[in-house]
């Protein structure tokens, strides 16, 4: 198991109830259960914040379900304008 920070923004953090969360995940860990395990602790909420937004990882943009290979996390809802 890996630790990972988790930073909430926007609406994203209003869901969460804080801006920053630590997670114990699995190894091999990927983006698609880190949404699951989002959405089950933090509900409806944190579901539609989630729809359309992505994750920030290392600085890189994600959307994929794909594994998550860092250990800071930010959480970014949609964005106007794109």
């Amino acid at each position: 198991m890996a630790t990972i920070t988790v930073r909430y923004f926007a609406a994203a953090e209003d869901a969460a109830g804080t801006g920053q969360e630590e997670w114990a995940a699995p190894t091999g860990a990927t983006l698609e259960w880190l949404r699951g395990a989002l959405v089950e602790k933090h509900g409806d909420a944190m579901d539609r914040a989630l729809r359309g937004g992505s994750f920030l990882i290392d600085g890189q943009v994600r959307r994929d379900p794909g594994p998550i290979g860092g250990l800071e996390v930010d959480v970014l809802p949609p964005f106007a304008g794109g």
